[in-house]
């Protein structure tokens, strides 16, 4: 702990952090208006069915962007755990062409999860014009290099035993895979993909303040609109959203217990 403090200390003075300005009267009056203005939440039918229109939206474009996203980060988790490797159980002529493969998709990984999926939207915009389609490829390149990285260490972290045991004895990769080490962490890599879902569904929205479509771009014209019943409905959904997302992680995991 002292050593956390003697790291944070400089981190939260090079950063300007301040809580003691929060309570400052003029900055809680300040925030106290604004918050005024989100009550009461919007509940008018017209504004309800676009509330509706949108989520459905937002839901098809954080799950088609998942979607692809794992299309991306399967092959590349499979590739890059070292757990399947044949080399792993002894020396052989492919050792060295292993290890290549194993590092250009460890960069590849990195690049795609380096670059936020907000500067990616902003290109796909450029590219395919607003809408949804921008989010999706968004969604898909990036997320795709964090399922990818993580997926090969939860694979990695869990008893690897089972699949070199395989492998010692002349099975192939894929069915050690399959066999060895999936059981086992079945539960963490469902869980672990509810999650990104759910913050793709987060990001989906960001994303529609520069033209991806979805709840993002209603929010952005309420609040430029200074509309905070609409944007109270908007955080509503946000809400019931997540819980979703966490109702499906509970399912799925008491599934693959």
């Amino acid at each position: 702990m002292l050593l956390a403090l003697v790291v944070l200390w400089p981190m939260l003075v090079w950063s300007e952090f301040r809580p003691l300005s929060l309570f400052d009267a003029k900055n809680l009056s300040t925030m106290g208006g604004f918050l005024a203005g989100f009550l009461p939440p919007d509940t008018s039918r017209e504004f309800l069915g676009y509330v509706a229109k949108a989520t459905l939206e937002t839901l098809a474009m954080a799950t088609a962007g998942i979607a692809l996203a794992l299309v991306i980060a399967c092959p590349m988790a499979f590739l890059m755990t070292f757990s399947l490797s044949i080399s792993r159980i002894g020396p052989g002529p492919g050792r060295l062409r292993g290890e290549v493969v194993r590092s250009i998709v460890r960069v590849v990984l990195t690049l795609l999860r380096a670059i936020p999926e907000i500067v990616w939207a902003l290109m796909f915009v450029r590219a395919v014009g607003l809408g949804p389609s921008a989010g999706v490829f968004a969604i898909a390149i990036t997320y795709g290099g964090m399922l990818g990285k993580v997926y090969a260490e939860i694979l990695e972290s869990n008893d690897t035993r089972p699949a070199r045991a395989l492998l010692e004895a002349g099975s192939g990769r894929l069915a050690a895979l399959v066999y060895g080490l999936i059981p086992n962490a079945a539960q963490e890599l469902a869980s672990y993909t509810v999650y990104r879902w759910e913050c793709a569904v987060r990001a989906s929205v960001v994303m529609g303040f520069v033209g991806a479509g979805g709840l993002g771009q209603l929010m952005d014209t309420s609040m430029k609109m200074l509309n905070g019943g609409e944007a109270a409905t908007i955080l509503v959904v946000f809400l019931l959203l997540v819980l979703l997302a966490d109702a499906i992680s509970a399912f799925l995991r008491r599934l693959l217990a």
